[in-house]
């Protein structure tokens, strides 16, 4: 890459959408680590947490096409205005529920503030600054930025419950994303649509991308990655903690800090996190020179054998770094080059929506995920069958992005 790439690429408006994602998903990626102190205190049932955080992604789902044509008809900063305030209200709003049942009504708000300041809003504003030739790996920088936050989103949270109560923890976090808006100066993308993409309405192009096979293949194959995802999120860190082998206390981890398997099931979603920086920014590079339906098969299909071989082996530390290292490289691969292929086949100018849309699969999937994993806990007593569940819909979405046609739609009739 030449010095003139680099300049192209690391733009203001990338540097500044970077900053937002990584409080957005620092915070997001933290609550599973919240499940066992709320349980314990209130004595709620594992369900009843599930349900709240199943709630939050269903509603950050539904939220995103919402906020992105919100984006494109208003502006995006007053877009990314409006999420942040959402997310901190529910936040600190959620600091002083006492039911489950107000805890899943605040997630509503949760939800729809991650929605304003999350991929699809960022995302869309990242893919019109960049270059045609920079936009995929543009794209991977962004989603990059999400994980590295959520590097450092967990343990903070971890090491603030053994200061505060988890109630204090909220309130913090919620200053922490309205903080994010000092970015947002910066946030001032150029218009790069075509002119016949200016002159479509979002209807037109809504429905010539409903009416396409293949968007309604992405849509059906982003299910998988969101069910993953938020059931990893929300859950690994207990699944860790109850089932991981001990961890030896004159052993390297030991010497690392890490002395206990709640510790270590933080460190986990950090080690994803982590990982995962790399993974998306490598998926970027590659949705530059390669055709990404086929990547996106290959990173499905990847995930398919890495979980069950996690599964099918027995639980000791050592397996968990090694899963969260494997798994975290491919964890948000799939977000630039799906947006990216989005873009490519519909057009900038409603990228936004249009994603939005095909992200509200992948929130039903994270809900499906997060909502399943407590109650077959409940009701099982252990995670096995909604990993395997995972295991399944992996392998269906390696499946369905296969016949997806990759090819630009504008100018084609609705």
């Amino acid at each position: 890459m030449t010095s003139t790439q680099k300049v192209a690429i690391f733009t203001p408006v990338l540097i500044a959408g970077c900053v937002i994602l990584m409080f957005n998903f620092a915070i997001r990626a933290s609550f599973g680590v919240f499940q066992i102190p709320i349980a314990t205190e209130f004595n709620w049932a594992r369900s009843d947490f599930s349900l709240a955080i199943a709630i939050q992604n269903l509603a950050w789902g539904f939220g995103q096409p919402i906020f992105g044509a919100i984006a494109e008809r208003l502006g995006d900063r007053r877009a990314i205005v409006a999420g942040a305030f959402l997310y901190a209200s529910g936040l600190a709003l959620t600091a002083f529920a006492h039911t489950p049942a107000q805890m899943q009504l605040l997630e509503i708000l949760v939800g729809f503030g991650i929605a304003g300041t999350g991929f699809g809003v960022i995302l869309a504003i990242v893919g019109r600054a960049a270059s045609a030739e920079n936009r995929s790996l543009a794209l991977g920088i962004a989603t990059a930025a999400g994980s590295a936050g959520q590097v450092f989103g967990a343990p903070v949270a971890e090491g603030l419950l053994a200061v505060y109560p988890w109630q204090t923890t909220f309130l913090i976090f919620a200053v922490v994303i309205i903080a994010a808006l000092a970015a947002l100066p910066f946030l001032r993308s150029p218009s790069v649509a075509s002119k016949q993409e200016l002159e479509e309405s979002l209807g037109t192009v809504l429905k010539r991308a409903f009416k396409d096979p293949s968007y309604t293949m992405i849509f059906l194959g982003f299910f998988s990655c969101g069910y993953q995802l938020a059931f990893l999120t929300a859950h690994f860190p207990a699944f860790v903690t109850e089932k991981c082998g001990p961890i030896s206390a004159n052993g390297l981890l030991a010497g690392i800090g890490i002395t206990s398997t709640s510790a270590l099931g933080a460190i986990a979603i950090s080690v994803i996190g982590l990982a995962n920086i790399g993974g998306s920014i490598y998926a970027g590079w590659l949705g530059k020179r390669y055709s990404k339906k086929y990547l996106l098969a290959g990173i499905y299909a990847a995930r398919t054998v890495i979980a069950a071989t996690f599964i099918l082996l027995p639980m000791t530390p050592f397996t968990v770094l090694a899963f969260s290292l494997s798994m975290g490289a491919l964890w948000l691969a799939t977000v630039p080059l799906t947006s990216g292929l989005v873009a490519h086949i519909y057009g900038l100018r409603y990228m936004g929506t249009l994603y939005g849309f095909v992200f509200l699969s992948h929130q039903i999937g994270s809900f499906f995920g997060v909502w399943l994993g407590g109650k077959l806990y409940d009701l099982t007593g252990g995670y096995t069958t909604v990993w395997w569940i995972g295991v399944g819909v992996g392998a269906f979405s390696a499946l369905v992005h296969l016949p997806i046609r990759e090819k630009p739609l504008m100018g084609q009739a609705a």
